[in-house]
């Protein structure tokens, strides 16, 4: 087996009704009940109009900076209901990817695109409003030689991503959500959900509980002049 340069097959991949169940929460609910440990980068941003939320199985493109060959692949191997992972690197010298593909990926059901790289055509992606996180914008465009690899383990800024995870997005960001825990956190978030809500109805009637700021700061030992 070639590393650096093959294509695999996912074994298992979360399934499309429990992604949809996600787009109920907020990522920072999902986050903060991943004990706030997990994060794809303050870089990456959504560049999509509209506030559309993203939810999908994972499918992993890793290849050298500013080269799109791995990438068209697995556009042409995405099932409906896919999020597409790009791990470029970090590298924003050449687009990944520009208007052309991103209405290809809105034709074949992708739910979205996450690149740690750079996109153009930032006007029509923001159009389009299929969700797209990128690291930058660059008119200079890519390069399709090669090597990559499709399906396989990505980092993104010491996030994790294996194929067929969880990949959820909103304005706040991109998070993903390993596939055997999804089940418990999405309940976990739920329940994140609901006590802000219950909070932020205590602050609309202006009974909002702060002793524990004093506490926090008591068990600390912080000196406050009286």
């Amino acid at each position: 087996m070639s590393i650096g340069f093959r294509i695999l097959q996912r074994q298992n991949i979360v399934t499309p009704e429990l992604a949809a169940s996600f787009n109920t929460v907020p990522v920072a609910n999902v986050s903060d009940s991943m004990a706030r440990m997990t994060s794809a980068g303050p870089r990456l941003r959504p560049f999509h109009g509209g506030g559309r939320r993203m939810s999908g199985a994972a499918l992993t493109v890793k290849t050298r900076p500013g080269d799109n060959l791995m990438f068209h692949k697995a556009l042409d191997m995405a099932q409906q209901g896919d999020v597409i992972v790009v791990d470029a690197g970090g590298d924003i010298t050449n687009a990944m990817m520009g208007e052309l593909m991103a209405h290809y990926a809105e034709s074949q059901g992708v739910a979205g695109i996450v690149i740690n790289g750079a996109i153009r055509d930032v006007d029509e992606i923001h159009s389009l409003g299929l969700p797209v996180y990128a690291a930058g914008v660059t008119h200079r465009g890519p390069y399709k030689d090669g090597p990559g690899e499709i399906n396989v383990q990505v980092a993104i800024d010491g996030m994790v991503v294996s194929p067929g995870d969880l990949i959820i997005g909103d304005d706040d960001g991109v998070l993903c959500v390993p596939r055997e825990q999804a089940e418990d956190l999405l309940k976990a978030a739920q329940e994140k959900q609901k006590a802000e809500q219950e909070e932020l109805k205590q602050i609309k009637a202006g009974c909002s509980d702060r002793s524990w700021v004093e506490k926090a700061l008591s068990d600390k030992g912080c000196f406050m002049a009286s």
